[in-house]
C-alpha cells in the first residue's frame, strides 16, 4: 500500500467518540503542560539587554508574559473548542490553521517566562477547559457567530497586548519583539475571521467577555 493510499483511507476514517474524546485531552495536556513545538517560525531573540534589567523589572515583565501564555492557552482551547461545533468544513480547517499558529505564540511566551526566572500560571487547566467550554458554545452558535467571536477576541487581546508594550521595562527588547509578533498575528487571524463572514457581537456579550478577561489577566499575573 503506498503513501498516498494510506493518506486517504486515514481521512475516510470515521472517528468514534472515544477518539475524539482522546484526541482534545491530548491537545489540553499538550496546551497546558507545555508539549507543543510550534510551527517552526524564527522565536524573537532579540535579548541582549537582560543583564541591565532590576530584579523588580524582571519580575515585572515574567508576570505580564505569564499573563501573555495564560491568554494564549485559552486561545487554543477557544479554537479547538470552536472547530467541534463548526458546521462548515473551510470554518473547521481555518480554525485549525489559526490554532496551529498560535501555538508559536504559547511556545514564545513560556519561554520568556522562564529565561526570566518564573513559571507559567499554575491555573492553566483551569484556563483551558473554561474556554474549551466556550469556545463549544460560540461554535455550536453558528459559523457567523463562531467568527464574530474570534474577531472581537482578537481585537481584544490586541488592546490588551498594546497596553503590555507600554508596560513592558524598556530595556525589555526581547518580551517586546515577541509581543508585537503576536499583535500582528492575532489582528491577521481577526480580519480574516471578518473577511469569512463573521458577524458582530451584541454589547452585552462584549462586555461580559471583557469582564472574563479581566479576571483572567488578573489572577494569572500573581498565580
Amino acid at each position: 500500500m503506498d503513501f498516498s493510499t494510506t493518506q486517504r483511507l486515514v481521512a475516510m476514517r470515521q472517528f468514534s467518540t472515544i477518539d475524539r474524546f482522546i484526541s482534545e485531552l491530548d491537545k489540553g495536556l499538550r496546551a497546558t503542560f507545555g508539549r507543543q513545538q510550534g510551527t517552526g517560525r524564527h522565536q524573537p531573540d532579540r535579548c541582549p539587554t537582560d543583564d541591565r534589567m532590576s530584579a523588580a523589572d524582571k519580575a515585572h515583565a515574567a508576570s505580564l508574559m505569564r499573563v501573555n501564555h495564560a491568554g494564549e492557552i485559552a486561545a487554543q482551547a477557544l479554537y479547538n473548542g470552536q472547530q467541534i461545533g463548526a458546521r462548515s468544513e473551510a470554518v473547521r480547517q481555518r480554525l485549525a490553521q489559526s490554532a496551529a499558529e498560535e501555538t508559536d505564540h504559547l511556545l514564545w511566551c513560556r519561554q520568556r517566562v522562564e529565561a526570566l526566572g518564573q513559571s507559567t500560571s499554575k491555573l492553566a487547566p483551569f484556563w483551558y477547559w473554561g474556554s474549551f467550554s466556550i469556545g463549544l458554545l460560540a461554535g455550536l452558535a453558528g459559523d457567523r457567530w463562531s467568527l464574530g467571536f474570534i474577531k472581537e477576541t482578537e481585537d481584544q487581546v490586541g488592546d490588551h497586548l498594546r497596553g503590555h508594550l507600554q508596560s513592558l521595562p524598556e530595556q525589555d527588547e526581547c518580551s517586546r519583539q515577541i509581543v508585537e509578533q503576536m499583535i500582528v498575528d492575532e489582528q491577521q487571524h481577526g480580519d480574516l475571521a471578518k473577511q469569512l463572514g463573521g458577524k458582530p457581537l451584541p454589547a452585552p456579550v462584549k462586555q461580559a467577555m471583557k469582564l472574563a478577561s479581566k479576571v483572567m489577566t488578573t489572577v494569572s499575573y500573581r498565580i
